[in-house]
């Protein structure tokens, strides 16, 4: 697996398994961060830890790649995600058409199926 290509390319289409591998990796990173907020008491008095903040800000542009792709694998255009800002709804329609809805068969205008036939 290609993890530069997976994190910073807006080209393209991925399937759901890479997808979730995606998503799992930058939770794992963020989860090692929380735990590292912790250890070194670099929390601030609302709770919220500088490490993990930072990670936050960074992972922004991986996350909008990662779903990007997988639109791009449903037959639509990136720019989906911004459903994601309407509360409750936007969470649930991104977890059911990106993680667990098939990707369009064969070849469509954003590149090649991810998954062959």
């Amino acid at each position: 697996m290609d993890w530069k290509y997976l994190y910073t390319s807006l080209e393209g289409r991925i399937g759901r398994q890479t997808f979730w591998m995606g998503v799992i990796v930058l939770i794992v990173i963020s989860m090692v961060f929380t735990v590292l907020d912790a250890i070194l008491g670099t929390r601030t008095d609302s709770g919220i830890g500088i490490l993990g903040a930072l990670f936050s800000l960074v992972a922004i542009y991986p996350s909008i790649v990662l779903y990007a792709k997988r639109w791009h694998d449903r037959g639509k255009s990136g720019w989906w995600s911004l459903i994601g800002l309407v509360p409750i709804i936007g969470f649930i329609w991104i977890i059911v058409e990106l993680g667990i809805l098939k990707g369009i068969d064969g070849p469509n205008q954003y590149g090649a199926d991810p998954v062959p036939a």
